[in-house]
């Protein structure tokens, strides 16, 4: 054999001044010295997670073995020796520091042992139990019963850490060898985690037999279950995990007839529990009982009747997930086969449960959101496409269907996916990457713990620590890349396949349920998609696979890109507050685009718009009623900037082009009406992805209501000029009213106004106004004709006299009326009076002569603003719908909409004459002009604004909730969750949140309305 020289040692990395003289000391680095087999042993270390390292470890351990030189011996001649014992020197300090620390264990690794085989449970159990003095053969502890240990105390803890660290040298060893040297078999991740665990069991045993060693004389008899949770539950325990547990404890059989006393066996049985949790957090890894009944507030030990009251009565659905991994592990097994009996029924009903989908949805969010932002792309565990997501796949995959079939009833995560693509519920290709994503999560999860034996997973900043995770998992330097690189390369992989495979494995078996696929796919049957339906929250199944069988059936290509499609829009229907309508209305809108060649390319081409369209058709039935007549607004979605580029001016100067190119007046006004379906759309869908401000939303919905009436009075003015001979005698202005002259229209807002007419000169006087009247009869005919979109009812009754006068007036009439009949109210509503279509000259006309009217010199006298009050106070007491919420009625209700606004009119009524700021037609305008001029005070113009706001949004939201106009925002139910969605509350919120914000603003602004309004 060659010796190595220093040109060698260079060739391996190996060059390092102190890793040459350490190589030296063992004989390693030089001619003279150097042992036959030595070129190998080098190449080996030069494989090793991190050679120098290696070395160093090695160095330390042959200068603390008695018998070094055979193991030196060993080292050169036995290859499968040398990748065990380097693979553990090279990828775990922790590890080479106990071998350090018991250098005789070395000969632990010399064993042909495979974990499974030769390391058995009963071999470990063996050593385990044998450090603290029992005999493996004697009945094992199951409380106050059984064999105790003759090791106590703090020599206890020492030698159970030993003995549990000697026999995870060995598992260590196995697992990592095969890096090192490349012919040996590669040790499978399943059979790692079962001698993890198995090494779990008997440490926890032992810690038992320790515990109970140091009960005082006299105590309670007691049988003791130590329940597996978790990870050691399910036989996949890592290196360093917690080991969660629950306890059951019960009386021994009685003897005597003497009644049992649970007070003194449950002391017992808590301090033998409390005892074993210390004992095995010294020596192993921490005990965690959190997972308990009430978790930290809960006893520590309840009888297997506490836990049975518990689980049938109060346990949450992640309880019964929890316990799907629940085994007994240590102590009494009849307790635990109690305990396993009580909680079984539970968790294979716990789908059926009327909060399943909440519970479930609830816990992923959680879990997401308690990774800090910066860490997110570090964790092999908790992050997007980690651990966590393939974990509560599988095992809400079995909580579904595990309900009728017993073979999906199984721990592990690993066995679950391989019951689940036996039984059709996932496809075999997708189930395969799925299985390997997780192997290779988890065995980097495990060489990271291994290097500094602590507990993480989270992958290093350090490069070279992760150049080290790296060669420890096998991999080794391509071309140009290095192993961490190339290992970051294979992760991200991994990590996109779960992701993209999360959705897959719960929404693509549904299509295969209900559509053509290939034969030789598997396919859930139809009662199993009917359950998995209703576990992902649809209220109607049967319905919503319907949906799903008339959208893929069939060969044809449309077809084909929906079953593409439905699995990313079908998980974000599910997340929504509506799933059954989100997808009714996607096949709606579908079935109507189903001639449109863009639509379908543009959904599988745009994520984005898919995943937009999604959350909008679950979360309105505005947006899927408009929708299906304004398809075009899709295009919009691909991003923010073009959902948000229109400018009210651009859109009403397209809406008018298009109108006046009509050829009759009903082309004109269906033309203006299109125009404005479309701008609506638009506007409701930046309002749900929290794009448009509530103020802005009211500015565009204004300014497309005006353009569609200037459409209408145009189209009008023109029909009647060609059926009266070509000429009309009179020339008529549209006033804007209430909401629509303070350009605060909502979606659900009519279009009031008034009308002001002159005769031209020289025309009939009541010829002129008699064409007037048609104009304006014409076009509120035109507007308010049938129409799925929501109306644009023109509204004409705050004229002069109501429904029983005119409709339209002359401006000297106007005058006539204020001066001899106006009421005080008329003040008031004129007080948003604004010119908005027609003939702008007698529009500034009308509005000249209304503001000698509603801005009266002097203000308001006494009796005018006790007659404003009484009105307010019959407002409230007789418009209020018999049974409404006061607290929630956003219009009539207590600091809503109608508070605030009479409130801001008052003060304009009395002191806009003085205060020409104050003569403003918006309410937000208005409250800030007041508070300028020092009529108000800032706190009651914030009070009053944020009133108002709430108010506002919130009837806009029942508006896009519930596709048809509503005040009243509901009590409960899953309308009330999607208006808080709506809103911008998170998916998932109690909606409770949002009406408790709600009345906290509407109250803020009663009191000040309540002062302002009846002291004014």
């Amino acid at each position: 054999m060659t010796r190595p020289t220093s040109r060698t040692l260079a060739r391996y990395g190996l060059e390092d001044a102190r890793v040459t003289a350490e190589l030296r000391t063992m004989g390693l680095a030089v001619d003279s010295s150097a042992a036959p087999g030595s070129e190998d042993v080098l190449a080996a270390i030069s494989r090793t997670g991190r050679p120098d390292l290696a070395v160093h470890n090695l160095a330390a351990v042959l200068q603390s073995a008695p018998d070094g030189a055979t193991l030196l011996r060993r080292l050169h001649e036995n290859p499968r020796f040398r990748a065990r014992l380097l693979g553990v020197m090279g990828g775990s300090t922790g590890l080479s520091d106990h071998l350090a620390a018991n250098p005789e264990q070395w000969h632990l690794l010399t064993e042909e042992a495979v974990p499974g085989e030769l390391i058995t449970a009963a071999a470990m159990r063996a050593v385990v139990f044998r450090s603290v003095g029992v005999d493996p053969d004697d009945p094992v502890c199951t409380g106050t019963e059984g064999a105790r240990a003759t090791v106590t105390g703090g020599s206890a803890v020492l030698a159970l850490r030993r003995a549990y660290r000697s026999q995870l040298l060995i598992i260590a060893a196995h697992d990592l060898a095969p890096a090192v040297e490349s012919s040996l078999p590669v040790t499978a991740l399943p059979a790692v985690c079962q001698a993890l665990s198995d090494l779990a069991d008997a440490t926890l045993q032992a810690g038992l037999s320790v515990a109970a060693a140091a009960l005082p004389a006299g105590v309670a008899p007691v049988r003791l279950a130590v329940i597996a949770m978790g990870k050691c539950g399910a036989k996949e325990l890592n290196y360093l995990s917690d080991v969660d547990v629950i306890f059951a404890a019960e009386h021994p059989p009685a003897a005597g007839g003497e009644a049992p006393d649970d007070t003194r066996m449950l002391a017992t049985a808590t301090a033998l529990a409390s005892g074993m949790m210390r004992i095995c957090g010294q020596a192993a890894w921490e005990v965690d009982a959190n997972l308990r009944p009430e978790g930290k507030a809960g006893a520590l030990v309840r009888t297997l009747a506490s836990h049975a009251a518990y689980y049938q009565r109060w346990a949450h659905t992640w309880e019964f997930q929890a316990l799907l991994k629940a085994r007994p592990a240590a102590g009494d097994p009849d307790v635990g086969a109690g305990f396993a009996a009580i909680t079984s029924p539970g968790v294979w009903s716990a789908a059926g449960r009327d909060s399943f989908v909440d519970d479930v949805q609830a816990m992923r969010r959680r879990v997401e959101a308690n990774i800090p932002e910066d860490l997110k792309d570090k964790e092999l565990k908790l992050g997007a496409g980690g651990l966590r997501d393939v974990e509560f796949a599988v095992q809400l995959l079995q909580l579904v269907h595990g309900r009728t079939d017993e073979d999906l009833r199984l721990p592990g995560t690993l066995m679950a996916l391989r019951s689940l693509i036996r039984g059709g519920y996932v496809g075999r290709t997708d189930g395969a990457e799925m299985a390997a994503a997780y192997t290779f999560l988890r065995r980097a999860e495990h060489r990271l713990q291994l290097q500094r034996l602590r507990r993480t997973h989270l992958l290093p900043e350090d490069q070279d620590d992760l150049e080290w995770l790296a060669r420890t998992d096998g991999y080794t330097a391509t071309g140009t890349s290095s192993a961490a690189e190339v290992f970051t390369a294979d992760r991200n992989r991994h990590s996109a396949s779960v992701r993209r495979l999360h959705e897959k494995l719960f929404y693509r078996p549904l299509l295969h349920a209900v559509a053509a696929v290939p034969s030789e796919e598997l396919r859930l049957t139809t009662e199993a998609a009917t359950a998995r339906m209703a576990a992902l929250g649809f209220r109607n199944p049967d319905a919503a696979l319907r949906h799903l069988r008339a959208l893929t059936s069939g060969v044809s290509r449309r077809a084909a890109i929906q079953r593409t499609l439905l699995p990313v829009l079908m998980d974000t229907f599910a997340s929504s507050p509506d799933p059954d309508a989100g997808l009714l209305s996607y096949r709606q809108v579908s079935e109507a685009l189903a001639d449109t060649p863009w639509y379908l390319r543009l959904l599988r081409d745009e994520g984005l718009v898919a995943q937009r369209l999604g959350a909008l058709l679950g979360g309105s039935k505005l947006v899927g009623n408009l929708l299906v007549r304004a398809p075009e607004v899709l295009r919009l979605l691909v991003d923010d900037v073009s959902l948000l580029a229109p400018q009210p001016d651009d859109v009403r100067t397209a809406l008018l082009a298009r109108s006046r190119r009509a050829h009759t007046a009903q082309e004109a006004v269906d033309a203006a009406r299109s125009a404005r379906r479309h701008e609506m759309l638009r506007l409701a869908c930046g309002d749900l992805l929290g794009l448009i401000e509530v103020a802005d939303i009211a500015t565009g919905l204004t300014s497309v209501a005006e353009a569609s009436l200037q459409a209408a009075y145009e189209a009008a003015l023109k029909q009647v000029t060609a059926d009266r001979g070509g000429r009309v005698r009179g020339r008529l202005a549209v006033i804007g009213m209430g909401r629509l002259g303070g350009a605060e229209l909502s979606y659900s807002s009519d279009a009031d106004v008034i009308y002001v007419a002159e005769p031209l000169d020289g025309e009939d006087a009541r010829g002129g106004m008699d064409d007037m009247s048609a104009v304006a009869d014409l076009m509120a005919r035109l507007l308010g004709r049938p129409s799925p979109d929501p109306p644009l009812l023109v509204d004409a009754n705050l004229r002069p006299e109501g429904r029983n006068g005119p409709l339209v007036r002359t401006l000297e009439a106007y005058r006539a009326y204020w001066h001899k009949f106006a009421a005080p109210w008329e003040r008031q509503a004129l007080l948003r009076a604004r010119p908005i279509a027609g003939d702008s000259e007698l529009g500034t006309a009308f509005i000249l002569a209304a503001d000698e009217f509603r801005y009266p010199v002097g203000g308001l006298d006494s009796r005018d603003v006790i007659e404003i009050r009484r009105i307010k106070a019959r407002v409230d007491a007789e418009r209020l719908p018999r049974g409404a919420d006061p607290t929630t009625h956003t219009k009539l209700g207590r600091g809503g909409l109608s508070d605030v606004e009479w409130t801001v009119q008052l003060l304009q009524l009395q002191h806009a004459a003085q205060v020409p700021e104050l003569r403003i037609t918006r309410t937000l305008e208005a409250i800030d002009a007041a508070a300028t001029a020092r009529i108000i005070t800032d706190s009651d113009a914030e009070a009053l604004r944020g009133g108002w706001l709430a108010a506002a949004r919130a009837r806009n939201a029942l508006m896009l909730v519930r596709g048809k106009p509503e005040d009243q925002i509901p009590a409960h139910g899953r309308e009330l969750m999607g208006i808080a969605r709506a809103l911008g509350y998170p998916e998932g919120g109690d909606p409770g949140e949002f009406v408790d914000d709600y009345r906290r603003a509407t109250r803020r602004a009663r009191r000040v309305v309540d002062r302002l309004f009846d002291s004014s």
